[in-house]
């Protein structure tokens, strides 16, 4: 770059390049490690869509050890040619990822006696971040803790949501939910800015998505029907600027779908509902449905799965084609992913050899630049 360039002008070009040649530059001189690094840069950069998407594969390929494995694709027109395997060195000891957003993966450990943990990943800079979670119920306890992960569009601020809740219905009416909310800019957790919490009677569920600056979980109500109660699904939202709780009701043939059919998942940065058609066990459907723009909000079915032997959608590309899993039995350990054409019904495989797949979108990130590393 020319000396004679203004420094914005120097800024704007940087934003629009690749984070390697980005943290390369960052040795060039002090006043460009200066510009990268600063709050600002981070954020602008975080809010541009010029990169690619990549595609996080985590899986396992030994059935003794399930030792978990990655790999990136790049999600453009060479998919699947551009794959890399990513070597994950932290010390979280089941790398379980709660949730994904704005390039950072956000990765859960609850074992430990009076908390749990998280890691705050960024896969594009290796860059990691613990946050220590106090006051996690643990397995058996009549309370349950429920995380959420994502990245205020407004500030660029990674929060986690923690929700506290009863395990059972007939606890929860008697004692409320507690809601805390961590901000990494502030290192502190705290309750939120808005007091409008969800009704006590609904239950959290672990699904969750972050679209459009706000926080999803698929969540349980119930209703008096015959003399008794009978739950309902539902979605509760969480605004990661105001920290408003909203709810937000599903089709009526959604709602009161069983909970074991019902999962969640996102498409081209829309919200997506899939439902699993128990009615051909042996060769399952999946009907996938989009949350629409509007208020109230609605759904609306974009396509069904039908392939054969398919067992579980682990994610969607960009192009809008799902990924899922094909296991020849019920039984086997091993599957292969593939990605399924909905119109043809073509299933192209993305020769991995493994199991237990899940899939995350990211674009490129500097989020947690500039912050300590630890895990």
């Amino acid at each position: 770059m020319s000396d004679y360039l203004p420094s914005e002008i120097h800024a704007e070009i940087m934003k629009r390049l690749p984070v390697k040649s980005l943290m390369q530059f960052r040795s060039v001189s002090k006043t460009w490690k200066s510009l990268i690094d600063s709050s600002d840069f981070i954020a602008d950069y975080s809010r541009q869509h010029t990169q690619p998407q990549h595609l996080l594969v985590k899986y396992a390929d030994d059935p003794h050890t399930f030792e978990e494995k990655y790999v990136s694709y790049i999600d453009d027109d060479t998919f699947p040619e551009q794959k890399v395997s990513q070597t994950v060195h932290l010390s979280v000891e089941y790398h379980n990822i709660m949730g994904y957003s704005h390039g950072v993966l956000c990765l859960y450990d609850g074992h430990d006696e009076d908390s749990g943990r998280v890691v705050l990943w960024n896969v594009s800079i290796k860059k990691s971040v613990a946050v220590v979670v106090p006051n996690v119920a643990k397995s058996g306890s009549i309370y349950k803790t429920v995380l959420g992960f994502g990245v205020c569009c407004e500030t660029s601020d990674p929060k986690i949501v923690k929700v506290t809740q009863m395990s059972r219905w007939s606890d929860i009416i008697n004692i409320p939910r507690q809601v805390e909310v961590f901000t990494l800019s502030t290192g502190v957790w705290r309750s939120p800015y808005s007091n409008n919490l969800p009704r006590k009677s609904i239950q959290f569920r672990h699904y969750q998505e972050v679209v459009d600056g706000c926080l999803y979980w698929l969540a349980t109500d119930r209703i008096v029907m015959g003399g008794g109660f009978r739950p309902y699904n539902l979605i509760i939202s969480f605004d990661m600027a105001s920290e408003e709780f909203r709810e937000v009701k599903l089709p009526d043939s959604l709602a009161r779908l069983s909970r074991y059919n019902l999962t969640m998942s996102k498409r081209r940065e829309s919200l997506v509902l899939l439902e699993r058609d128990v009615e051909t066990a042996n060769n399952p459907l999946f009907v996938v449905w989009v949350m629409e723009d509007g208020v109230p909000k609605s759904f609306s079915k974009v396509f069904t799965i039908n392939t054969p032997h398919a067992s579980i959608v682990s994610g969607f590309r960009k192009s809008g084609e799902p990924i899922i899993e094909v296991r020849e039995l019920e039984e086997d350990e091993r599957a292969q992913l593939v990605v399924y054409e909905p119109y043809s019904k073509h299933t192209d495989n993305l020769a991995i050899d493994g199991m237990y797949y899940f899939v995350y979108p990211y674009m490129d990130s500097l989020l947690l630049l500039n912050q300590p590393n630890g895990n």
